[in-house]
C-alpha cells in the first residue's frame, strides 16, 4: 500500500539533492512546549539545514488572540512568508527538531492558505543530522517573495463547530495528547486548564505515527492500522485536536497521507477547550 500523497513527504536523500534549487524553501518549525523552557530560535541559529529559514510557530500567529498560535490574518501571513523568501510558486519543505513534531503545523498553515506545494521532511533534523549531513548557523535573509493567501476554511474549526458537533457527530474527533492526558490521569502543561477530553473523540498519540527509533513515518499499512484500533473510520471526516493546535496536525497530516480529504484541525484545541467554563468534558 502506497501514500495518497507521496509528495508531501521528502526524504533526506532527495532533499539533499534539491538544496539551491531556485524554486524550493526550506523552513525550521520547531517548536517547544513552554513548559520546556527551550527557544527554539536560539537553536536554529545554533545549527541548521543549508538555507532554512526560521518558521516562529509563536509568532505568525494571531497575537492578539490570548490563546496560542492561533492561525495570523491572511494579510499577516502573507508579510511572513515574503520575509521567508516563500512564494506563490515555491515549493516548501518544512522539518523540526523533534524529527514529526511541529513540522506539520507549518505544513498545515500553509494548506490553509492555499500553497500546496509544501512537503514534510520525514526524520527532520535528527535523520539528517545522524546521516552527517551539512549544518550552517545564524540567520537567513532570503529574497522578499510575492505570496497570495486565500483561506481555506474547510481546514480548520473553531470551538462552535466542536460544541456543535457534539449533537450532531457528523466529524470525528481524534485527539493527538499522550493517553494520561486524554484520560485526565496527567496534568495539562499549561496552568490553568481542565483535565480529560472532549465526549465521544478517540486519541491517537502523534508519536505513533513515527518509527521510534528513526523517527521517520510509517509505512502506509501501518498508519493505517494506528488510525483503525483508535476508532477512526478513514472514509468519514475527521478533526483533529491536541494541546494548542500544533500536534493535532500531525494527525491530519498522516490521514492526509492516507488519502483522507476531508481532515480540519481544532486551532484551539484544549488550550480553549479545556479552560474553566461551559465546554463538557470527560475523563477516563
Amino acid at each position: 500500500m502506497e501514500y495518497a500523497h507521496p509528495e508531501s513527504l521528502i526524504s533526506t536523500a532527495a532533499l539533499a539533492q534539491e538544496l539551491g534549487a531556485p524554486d524550493l524553501r526550506v523552513v525550521d518549525a520547531t517548536y517547544h512546549l513552554p513548559n520546556l523552557k527551550r527557544d527554539a530560535r536560539a537553536e536554529y541559529l545554533a545549527g541548521h539545514i543549508p538555507g532554512a529559514a526560521f518558521f516562529d510557530i509563536d509568532a505568525i500567529a494571531d497575537t492578539a488572540n490570548p490563546l496560542p498560535h492561533m492561525l495570523p490574518s491572511p494579510e499577516n501571513f502573507a508579510a511572513a512568508m515574503c520575509a521567508l523568501g516563500i512564494g506563490d510558486g515555491d515549493r516548501v519543505v518544512v522539518y523540526d527538531s523533534y524529527g514529526l513534531m511541529s513540522a506539520p503545523r507549518a505544513w498545515w498553515t500553509l494548506r490553509a492558505f492555499s500553497h500546496h506545494r509544501v512537503a514534510v521532511l520525514d526524520g527532520g533534523l535528527p535523520k539528517w543530522k545522524r546521516e552527517g549531513r551539512p549544518l550552517e548557523a545564524g540567520p537567513v535573509t532570503p529574497s522578499a517573495r510575492r505570496f497570495t493567501p486565500r483561506f481555506d476554511r474547510r481546514l480548520v474549526r473553531d470551538k462552535a463547530q466542536l460544541l456543535a458537533n457534539l449533537a450532531m457527530r457528523a466529524e470525528q474527533v481524534l485527539d493527538a495528547r499522550a493517553a494520561g492526558r486524554f484520560q485526565g490521569t496527567q496534568p495539562e502543561p499549561r496552568a490553568g486548564l481542565r483535565s480529560g477530553h472532549m465526549p465521544g473523540s478517540r486519541n491517537l498519540p502523534y508519536p505513533r505515527l513515527a518509527d521510534p527509533n528513526e523517527l521517520t513515518l510509517l509505512p502506509a499499512a501501518e498508519l493505517r492500522d494506528r488510525f483503525r484500533e483508535a476508532g477512526i473510520d478513514l472514509s468519514q471526516p475527521v478533526v483533529t485536536s491536541c494541546g494548542s493546535g500544533v500536534t493535532a496536525c500531525v494527525l491530519a497530516f498522516g490521514l492526509h497521507l492516507l488519502g483522507n480529504e476531508r481532515v480540519a484541525v481544532y486551532d484551539g484545541s484544549w488550550a480553549e477547550w479545556g479552560l474553566p467554563g461551559d465546554t463538557p468534558v470527560e475523563t477516563g
